[in-house]
C-alpha cells in the first residue's frame, strides 16, 4: 500500500495534464496512424503488420507504458483497404485503457492524378481503474505514516464504450495528406451523463511529400507536418524524414498551446520487407506542467506479408518511416 503520496500527485498532474488531452497521445507517427485516421487503412497495399511499444517519462519510475498492434491491407474485392488495431495503455498501475477497432477505407480515383480514400472505423474504448495500492492525502498522518482507509474510498469501477471515427486521405503526385475525426460519438467514460466525462472529438491533420535527392531514387527527403485538436488542447509538429533503401532518420519539432516545445528524433533500419524503428522525444522548453525532460521512448517492428498487384484505379503510398 506504500506507493506514497507522490504517486497520486504525479498521476493527477501528469496523466491528466493538458498535454496528453483525455487519452494517451501516440503522436503523429505513421506506425500508429490507424488510431488517428482510418483513411490510411490499406494505403500501402502490402498487408502491413505493425508493433509499437512506448515508455512515457522514462527514468522516473512512473510506470506508464503503451503497446500497439495493427494489421491492414488492400483488398480488390472491397475496392479499398481493411484493417484491425488494438492498443493497451498501462498508466501507473492505477488506470488501464484498452482500445481496439476495425477500419475500412474506400479508394477512389477522382482525377488523372488525384486519388481520395474515405475511411471509417468502429471501435471500443475500455477504461479500468485500480486504486487498491494508492495512498490518498487524507491517509497520511503528521508523522508521514499511512493511516486506516479514508471514509470515502475511490471506486475501481470500469467502463467500456462504443466509438466511431472517420477520415479522408488525398494523394496528388508527390503529395499526400489526411484529415481524421475520432470519438464522433463523444463516448461517456464516466457513465453518469456528465459533460466532463465525455471524450472530446479529436481532429487530426497530417501532410507529407516525397522529394528524390539522387537520380536513382535511392535517397529521398520527406517533409512532414501534423496538427491535433482535442477539446482545449492543440498540438502541432513539423520536420522531415531522410530515407535510403536501408536506413532512415527523422526529426520533428513539437509545439502546443500550453507553452511546451519538444523535439523528437529517431531512426529506422529496413531489410527487405522488415523494418525496426526507434524514436526518442524530449522537452526543449516546458510550460507550466510538471513534465520531466525525457518524454517518451518508442520502439517497434513493421513488416509486410504480401504484395498486392497495383492497378490504375488505386494509388498506393510509401508511408514515412516515422
Amino acid at each position: 500500500m506504500r506507493k506514497g503520496l507522490g504517486l497520486i500527485i504525479i498521476f493527477l498532474s501528469v496523466v491528466f495534464c493538458p498535454v496528453s488531452g483525455q487519452e494517451t497521445a501516440y503522436g503523429p507517427g505513421y506506425q500508429t496512424i490507424l488510431l488517428n485516421n482510418p483513411a490510411f487503412t490499406g494505403s500501402s497495399d502490402e498487408g502491413s503488420v505493425r508493433f509499437s511499444y512506448l515508455n512515457f517519462f522514462p527514468g522516473n519510475s512512473y510506470n506508464f507504458h503503451s503497446v500497439y498492434f495493427s494489421y491492414d491491407s488492400y483488398y480488390p474485392v472491397l475496392h479499398g483497404g481493411a484493417g484491425i488495431y488494438v492498443s493497451d495503455d498501462y498508466l501507473g498501475g492505477i488506470m488501464n485503457d484498452v482500445r481496439g477497432g476495425l477500419s475500412y477505407s474506400y479508394f477512389l480515383q477522382a482525377g488523372k492524378e488525384l486519388y481520395i480514400n474515405a475511411g471509417l472505423t468502429a471501435s471500443f474504448f475500455h477504461r479500468g481503474f485500480n486504486f487498491g495500492d494508492a495512498v490518498l492525502p487524507e491517509q497520511i498522518d503528521q508523522m508521514g505514516r499511512v493511516s486506516i482507509p479514508p471514509t470515502e474510498m475511490l471506486s475501481n469501477k470500469s467502463r467500456t464504450v462504443f466509438d466511431i471515427g472517420t477520415g479522408f486521405l488525398l494523394i496528388y503526385r508527390r503529395f499526400f495528406g489526411g484529415f481524421g475525426i475520432t470519438h464522433l460519438t463523444q463516448p461517456d467514460l464516466g457513465g453518469n451523463g456528465s459533460p466532463a466525462d465525455r471524450m472530446h472529438r479529436k481532429y487530426f491533420l497530417s501532410v507529407a511529400a516525397d522529394y528524390e535527392l539522387d537520380k536513382k531514387n535511392q535517397l529521398k527527403i520527406r517533409p512532414v507536418a501534423a496538427m491535433e485538436i482535442q477539446g482545449s488542447y492543440l498540438s502541432a509538429c513539423a520536420g522531415a524524414v531522410v530515407e535510403s533503401n536501408y536506413l532512415s532518420v527523422n526529426s520533428l519539432l513539437y509545439f502546443n498551446n500550453y507553452s511546451n516545445i519538444d523535439l523528437q528524433a529517431g531512426f529506422s533500419l529496413k531489410k527487405d520487407r522488415v523494418s525496426v524503428f526507434y524514436n526518442y522525444k524530449f522537452s526543449l522548453k516546458p510550460g507550466d506542467t510538471m513534465l520531466p525532460f525525457s518524454l517518451l521512448h518508442q520502439t517497434g517492428l513493421a513488416f509486410s506479408l504480401n504484395n498486392v498487384e497495383k492497378r490504375i484505379r488505386i494509388r498506393t503510398i510509401n508511408m514515412p518511416d516515422l
